[in-house]
């Protein structure tokens, strides 16, 4: 969709109109082998429904579905994805050597309106011919998807994308709270959050019940929108992910919220705060 010739507009500004990092447009992906990709699908939906499952058990359930692969594989197509098996234990999420990690400042905390705490996390989702990742941001209090973004690299550029987008159309949060990946660690998306004001809060290695809601959210977005559309081109996953998050928040009732929408209870949260006021 980026075309480097047109005159009118940068390869820059292209990129920041379609939510794409200026990377990942000069990305070119190698090709992946059937055998592969299918492995990798397998993976993907094994892991919705067992998300304790680490390379040794993912390693079984594979041979049991007629797929020898060695544990060392399985590890690094599980990272290759993002991955991570969601049991306690140390170093669950791999921050870059250079990059600050952040204190955890959930703990405790009552979510009382909207827009005192965001979370991110960022899925993979599988293609016919290769695979894209996928960065939502979320309002807890709400369970609102405020905006996401695709792209075919794991660099920090798509992420600070949705960022932005979320900080244009709702204002900042209070808190942001990710893992510690690379992305959310990165110069780029930290400078983005303190130009705001926002406090900086990161899960602690083994709280695996820190992101929850995205988990969640991971799980209905991959058996609602993506394995039932199973989308050739990624204009038409783009195409497709859209209409469902604009389901998501404006038509799908949640049980944890009421059967409300998490338009309803964004938008009612902001009224109880103006008439609190």
């Amino acid at each position: 969709m980026v075309e480097p010739a047109y005159k009118g507009l940068s390869v820059r500004r292209q990129c920041e109109l379609l939510g794409l990092s200026r990377s990942a447009s000069y990305y070119r992906s190698r090709p992946v082998d059937k055998e592969t990709l299918e492995i990798m699908r397998l993976i993907d939906q094994q892991f919705l429904e067992t998300p304790v499952y680490g390379r040794r058990r993912m390693k079984e359930y594979l041979e049991t579905r007629g797929y020898r692969v060695g544990k060392h594989r399985v590890a690094r197509l599980m990272r290759l994805m993002g991955l991570r098996a969601i049991y306690p234990r140390p170093k669950t999420s791999k921050a870059h050597p250079g990059h600050k990690v952040y204190p955890y400042l959930l703990r405790n905390l009552d979510i009382t309106r909207p827009n005192q705490v965001w979370s991110s996390d960022i899925t993979y989702i599988p293609m016919p011919k290769g695979f894209m990742y996928l960065v939502a941001i979320m309002d807890l209090y709400s369970r609102k998807v405020l905006s996401w973004s695709l792209s075919n690299t794991m660099d920090a550029g798509f992420c600070v994308a949705a960022l932005d987008k979320a900080l244009q159309q709702y204002g900042s949060p209070e808190i942001f709270n990710t893992d510690q990946g690379s992305q959310f660690t990165s110069d780029d998306f930290i400078s983005t959050l303190k130009e705001h004001d926002i406090k900086i809060s990161m899960d602690g290695r083994g709280r695996f019940r820190d992101n929850i809601f995205i988990e969640r959210l991971w799980r209905s977005v991959k058996y609602e929108c993506v394995y039932i559309t199973e989308c050739k081109e990624v204009k038409e996953l783009r195409s497709a992910l859209g209409k469902w998050f604009t389901w998501y928040n404006g038509d799908r009732l949640h049980q944890a919220l009421g059967y409300r929408t998490p338009d309803e209870v964004y938008r009612e949260g902001w009224e109880g705060l103006s008439h609190a006021a």
